[in-house]
């Protein structure tokens, strides 16, 4: 599976998270069209986790979830590479960020989920 190239949205989440919800009810309440994708299920290959990358423009460290107890036994530091960081991503899903909106060739973190309304209005 890739990410979408075109203007479809895509929303990589996880159903049992909150903001997760919250952005998918804002989506549905504004009417805009677009898949779904629960990232535990169907976990980011590391291509697809550099592509986002790419498209939130913002290194992955940043978007990765540090508190999660997965993240103590990847032994990642603020000096690790990029590589690092999506191996561990792709190694442990859950330490991806959530909810990520993709729209053609951007994507935010939509926390709080109002940041996806920044590829709405474009």
């Amino acid at each position: 599976m890739t990410l979408p190239d075109d203007d479809s949205i895509l929303l990589l989440q996880n159903p049992r998270c909150s903001k997760s919800r919250a952005t998918k009810a804002l989506l549905e309440e504004r009417g805009v069209a677009f898949v779904e994708r629960s990232y535990l299920d169907a976990p980011l290959s590391g291509e697809e986790l550099e592509d986002l990358a790419q498209r939130i423009g913002r290194p992955v460290r940043e978007w990765t979830r540090k508190g999660e107890d997965a993240f103590s036994e990847t032994g990642l530091t603020d000096a690790s590479d990029d590589q690092a960081w999506i191996d561990a991503i792709v190694a442990n899903p859950i330490l991806m960020e959530r909810p990520i909106v993709v729209r053609g060739k951007r994507a935010v973190v939509a926390r709080p989920p109002a940041h996806a309304l920044t590829l709405l209005d474009e």
